[in-house]
C-alpha cells in the first residue's frame, strides 16, 4: 500500500520540480521586471503634483510617461548592480545600489533589494533604503 502512494507522490514531486526549473525566470525577465518596478518607483517619487520645480514642469509635459519610457535602461541599470544566485528551482537576486553611483552630484539614497524569482514570478523579499549616498 505504501508503494502505491509513494510512486505517484514521487512522480508529482519530480513533475513540480521540473516545472519550477522550466519556469525559473531568466536574467532578461529580471531586467524587464526591475525596469518596470524602478520606473513606477520613480513616478511615485518625482511626478506627484507640485513635486517638480516650476522650470522642469514647463519642459516636462508628462512626467509619468517620460519616466516609464525609460524602463529598458532602468532594467539594464538594475541588472548591472545585481547578483543572481540560481538554485535551479528558483533564483534570488540581490541588488545593491548606492545613490552616489548614479548621480554623484545629488544626495540620493542607496538601496538594497532581495528579490525571489520563482515560477515565472518575482517577489521582493526585502527592500532597505540608506541615507548614505
Amino acid at each position: 500500500m505504501a508503494e502505491a502512494i509513494a510512486k505517484p507522490l514521487g512522480l508529482l514531486v519530480v513533475g513540480i520540480g521540473a516545472l519550477l526549473v522550466i519556469t525559473n525566470p531568466s536574467p532578461k525577465e529580471f531586467r524587464e521586471f526591475a525596469g518596470t518596478e524602478l520606473a513606477e518607483q520613480a513616478v511615485a517619487e518625482f511626478c506627484p503634483p507640485g513635486k517638480l520645480p516650476l522650470m522642469l514642469r514647463l519642459v516636462v509635459q508628462n512626467c509619468p510617461e517620460l519616466i516609464r519610457a525609460q524602463r529598458e535602461p532602468l532594467g539594464a541599470l538594475a541588472d548591472q548592480f545585481s547578483q543572481r544566485l540560481n538554485f535551479g528551482l528558483f533564483s534570488v537576486y540581490t541588488t545593491q545600489l548606492a545613490g552616489g553611483q548614479l548621480l554623484p552630484q545629488l544626495a540620493l539614497p542607496g538601496y538594497e533589494l532581495k528579490t525571489l524569482a520563482v515560477a515565472g514570478q518575482f517577489l521582493v523579499l526585502k527592500a532597505t533604503e540608506s541615507n548614505a549616498p
